[in-house]
């Protein structure tokens, strides 16, 4: 992690993923830092929450969803010139409801299994999120991490 002075905003963020295996995206809407960028679902850890808390919390306001469980993924520090984040990312494969962006943004579903996304530009955090969820997909394949 970061030595960083700046204050740190604590964020969750959740990564879905459906049974064809391919993951949901949403782009930052008009009037937020980095309009039009598409990231991961997800918002500020609020006082006290847990991580796990946050996510459905923001997922419920964001997508309309009940997340039902979360696998930790990674967590990642990113210094945006408005804001000093440190991420706590899981995995969801298990919620309920159909995600709709009720925020006004749009949402894209993206394969997985992929050499390519359909959408950019991406928030620079996404990046390195998108890298090490195709990483931990192929390790289950492979038998050498458990689901």
């Amino acid at each position: 992690m970061s030595d960083v002075r700046r204050p740190v905003t604590e964020v969750a963020a959740g990564i879905l993923v459906d049974a064809q295996q391919r993951f949901l995206m949403g782009q930052r809407p008009a009037g937020k830092p980095y309009e039009g960028y598409w990231e991961f679902p997800g918002g500020k850890v609020e006082a006290g929450e847990t991580y796990f808390q946050a996510l459905q919390r923001e997922l419920q306001e964001e997508l309309g969803i009940t997340i039902l469980d979360g696998i930790e993924l990674m967590t990642i520090e990113h210094d945006y010139p408005h804001a000093f984040v440190r991420i706590h990312v899981s995995v969801i494969r298990e919620w309920d409801g159909e995600p709709a962006g009720l925020e006004n943004q749009a949402l894209v579903w993206q394969d997985l299994n992929g050499d390519q996304l359909t959408v950019e530009p991406l928030l620079p955090a996404a990046l390195p999120m998108i890298q090490l969820l195709k990483q931990f997909y192929a390790e289950i394949k492979t038998g050498t991490k458990s689901a």
